[in-house]
């Protein structure tokens, strides 16, 4: 059974950083798209980061603040965050595909098949 468990989420200031993790099991994803979305209530999911076929892809919204990084020998991937406004309060969401994804599908939440619990992040003015 493949799980993904987040953790690192928590309450930090405007201008604080925090990085998430995301230890996956029961596959190994070492070459498959994976990353992160996120979701504030009343709004979509939307994508932050991705890694898929050797190429990091971020949101507009957090290029230069976010970076994902993996580590295979861990089956983990990771999100730092810099720099965080309060506009990036949201649930943060990890999510893998089983294999690559073309690029043309890496942007919709719908194509993937692996998720995890959610972790908040909270950033206070």
């Amino acid at each position: 059974q493949v799980q993904l468990v987040e953790s690192g989420g928590g309450l930090v200031q405007a201008g604080g950083s925090l990085r998430l993790s995301c230890a996956a099991s029961g596959h190994s994803f070492s070459t498959s798209t994976r990353g992160w979305f996120r979701q504030t209530p009343g709004k979509e999911r939307e994508l932050v980061a991705i890694w898929s076929g050797g190429r990091d892809y971020y949101a507009d919204s957090v290029k230069g603040r976010f970076t994902i990084s993996r580590d295979n020998a861990k089956n983990t991937w990771y999100l730092q965050l810099n720099n965080l406004t309060p506009e990036d309060t949201a649930v943060y969401y990890c999510a893998a595909h089983g294999s690559r994804l073309i690029w043309s599908r890496i942007w919709a939440g719908e194509n993937y098949d692996y998720w995890g619990q959610g972790t908040q992040v909270t950033v206070s003015s």
